[in-house]
Order: structure tokens, then C-alpha cells, then sequence
């Protein structure tokens, strides 16, 4: 097994661990409103904290931490992430439970970023886009193994039991980290660098494709479910199996998208958003039939999460070497895109335009189509372009 392989089998392994944590809450909320006696819209609380820690956090984590040497602050992050889930597995109340929660957030942002640039530093230049697919692929396994089983276990054993659960195999990552990690010296950087990078313009215009275009996808999946039962008829049981199935695409549309980012981030980017905004302007009209409401899961599916690598390669592209609170701030944006679509689907529902959410998450996927000419201006080859971008860091 080779040093890089390694490293990002144990970067992937943390990043599932972490990625797991985020929604586990989400369906245990009975269980969790029951024991700690909060009604359960109370308890969902614990979920916007989260993101909350994970946005607002994230940046001032990774800025604190600027100048530590990358493997014993990754130890450090994942350390404090088990305190986190420890104290939210004991916690006796529910304000304790919540400050769990916000524990471990604060290291989430910081160590994804912390996880995304340690992997595109043990492996050639040419190969970035496929080591930062591999390892935040970490994530799309949570969604589709970890969080199920995780609240299969809360459901049969208390809620508290996948947190003990969590608390360990972070533990046990900690320990895969420290054995197979390099040791990398602190950055030569300063914090005034990272701050100067993350202002840049085609910085900031990354960070806003991020938030846009990932909003996109949000507005359709948080309710996919009910899409599925309402319009397309689909029965609760052939839901889950292609809820499964949708996972399963976005773990391989993550991978291959890396690999297509190591030829060319443009098209790659580019590609993926217009794939999205086709199927997402499709998807009120095939949810009416359910062979072509599956064939439009399983390409959104493919196409969700495959955005990941070639927008994160586009950030390290840009921010140079100092690429720390931009991969932070970016990290942040996936999930304030995931917020907002969520919360614009959340109204399209309550206003009885369950089935018109694609075409909403097609003017924002098409936005974020067209802020990559921003970002990444458009040249005579592919090879150029993705050339610019580093020019543009140096």
C-alpha cells in the first residue's frame, strides 16, 4: 500500500466520521424530544446549530489555527470533535446536547478543509481533482450508510448509543491519522495571506458558485420524498430503495467527476452544471411518470455531488498557497447553499408548488452555470484555462 493511498484512506475514513454526525440527529428527533422533554421542533434545533457552527465556525477555526502544523492540528480537530459527541452522548439536558453539537461543528469546516488540501499534498499535481473526490466522497458514504444505520441503531438501542458509536471511531481515526499522515510543517503563510486570498475576486466568485449552484440541488432533495409519493405515486418502500440508489450515483458521480477534473476543471464544472440544470428543468414533467421520475433521480443523483471536486480544485486553484480559510469558507458555502434551497423549497411546498421545485433549482443551478465564466474565464482550450487559474494564484 503507498504513502498516499494511505493517507487518504484515513482522510476518507475521518471525513466519514464526521460527515455522519451532521444529520444523524435528524432522525432520531422523537427519541431525542422524548428523553430530554423539548418538543421535537426544539430538538431539530440541534441540526441548525450544526450548520450554524459548521458556516460561522468553520473560518474562525481554520483562522485561529493558521500558523500549527498540519497533522497535529487534523489530530487536535478530530480530538475535539470527540469531545463533542462524547458530551452528546452524556448530555443530560438538552442545552447540554445542543453544546455538544456546536463542539463538534466548529471542527467540521476546519477539518474538511484541513482533510481537502492535506490530500492534494500527497499526491502529484495532475491527480488533485481524484484526491479531493476521494476524500470527500468520505461524505456521500455518511449519507448513504452512516446516517441510515446510525439512526437504525438510535431507534433500537436510544438515541445516545450512535453517538457513543461516533465518539469512538473518531477516536480510532485519530489513531489511523497519526500513524499514516506525514507531518507537514506549519504554513509559511500568514493569517493577513489566507484573509488576503479568501477577498480576492475570483475567490469570492468560487465560493458564490458554490453557494448558488449547490442551492440548486437542495431545493429539489430536501424534498424529493414527497415528490416522489404525491406526484410520481411511488409507494414509502420503492422511495427508499431509490433514495438508495441516488446515493449510490452521487458516490460515483462524485469519483468520476475527480477524474474529469484531473483532465480539464472548466469543462468539468461547466458540464456538471448544465447536466443539472437540464434534469432539474426536466424533473416537474418526469416526476408525472415513474420511469422517467427514476430515470431523473438517478441522473440527479450522479450529478449532485459532482460538483465537489472541480469547485473545491477551483478554489485551490485560485488561493494559491495560502488555501486554508478559502477551502474553509467554501466548506461553509455547500452548506449554506444547502440551507437556502432548502428553505426556498420549504416555501415552493407551502405555497402547493411541490412539483415546480425543479424549475426554481434550474434558475440556480443555471446561475451557477454562468458565475464559472466569472471565475474561470472561458479560453481557447481547456488546458488553458485550468493554466489561467493557476497564473491567477501565483
Amino acid at each position: 500500500m503507498s504513502k498516499s493511498f494511505a493517507s487518504l484512506a484515513a482522510l476518507f475514513a475521518s471525513v466519514f466520521v464526521v460527515g455522519t454526525s451532521e444529520y444523524l440527529v435528524a432522525g432520531m428527533l422523537p427519541e431525542v424530544g422524548s428523553d430530554l422533554q423539548v418538543t421535537q421542533g426544539t430538538a431539530g434545533q440541534t441540526v441548525t446549530a450544526y450548520a450554524l457552527g459548521v458556516v460561522i465556525g468553520g473560518p474562525v477555526v481554520t483562522m485561529a489555527t493558521a500558523r500549527l502544523p498540519r497533522k497535529g492540528l487534523a489530530l487536535g480537530l478530530m480530538l475535539l470533535f470527540a469531545a463533542g459527541s462524547a458530551l452528546s452522548a452524556l448530555a443530560p439536558t438538552f442545552g447540554m446536547l445542543l453544546a455538544g453539537r456546536v463542539i463538534s461543528s466548529l471542527s467540521h469546516a476546519a477539518f474538511l478543509a484541513l482533510a481537502l488540501v492535506m490530500a492534494t499534498s500527497v499526491v502529484p499535481e495532475q491527480r488533485t481533482g481524484s484526491a479531493i473526490a476521494a476524500v470527500a466522497s468520505g461524505f456521500t458514504v455518511a449519507t448513504l450508510l452512516g446516517v441510515p444505520l446510525g439512526s437504525l441503531l438510535g431507534h433500537a438501542a436510544g438515541w445516545r448509543a450512535p453517538f457513543a458509536v461516533l465518539t469512538a471511531l473518531t477516536l480510532a481515526a485519530v489513531a489511523l491519522l497519526a500513524l499514516v499522515l506525514p507531518r507537514q510543517q506549519a504554513p509559511t503563510t500568514s493569517l493577513r495571506d489566507e484573509l488576503r486570498v479568501v477577498t480576492r475576486k475570483p475567490v469570492l466568485l468560487a465560493i458564490a458558485t458554490t453557494a448558488v449552484g449547490f442551492s440548486g440541488v437542495a431545493v429539489v432533495f430536501t424534498y424529493i420524498a414527497p415528490l416522489l409519493t404525491r406526484v410520481a405515486g411511488f409507494a414509502p418502500a420503492a422511495v427508499s430503495a431509490l433514495l438508495l440508489a441516488y446515493g449510490a450515483g452521487s458516490f460515483l458521480g462524485n469519483l468520476a467527476a475527480g477524474k474529469l477534473t484531473d483532465k480539464s476543471m472548466s469543462a468539468t464544472v461547466r458540464g456538471v452544471f448544465g447536466g443539472l440544470t437540464g434534469v432539474l428543468v426536466t424533473m416537474p414533467f418526469a416526476a408525472a411518470w415513474q420511469p422517467t421520475a427514476v430515470f431523473a433521480v438517478l441522473v440527479l443523483g450522479l450529478l449532485a455531488t459532482a460538483t465537489i471536486a472541480p469547485l473545491q480544485g477551483l478554489i485551490l486553484r485560485h488561493a494559491g498557497a495560502a488555501p486554508n480559510l478559502a477551502v474553509s469558507v467554501n466548506v461553509g458555502a455547500f452548506n449554506l447553499g444547502a440551507a437556502v434551497g432548502s428553505a426556498l423549497g420549504g416555501l415552493l411546498v407551502a405555497a402547493g408548488a411541490l412539483r415546480w421545485t425543479g424549475l426554481a433549482g434550474a434558475v440556480l443551478s443555471l446561475t451557477g452555470l454562468a458565475l464559472t465564466y466569472l471565475a474561470l474565464p472561458r479560453t481557447r482550450t481547456a488546458s488553458s484555462t485550468d493554466s489561467a487559474a493557476v497564473s491567477t494564484a501565483a
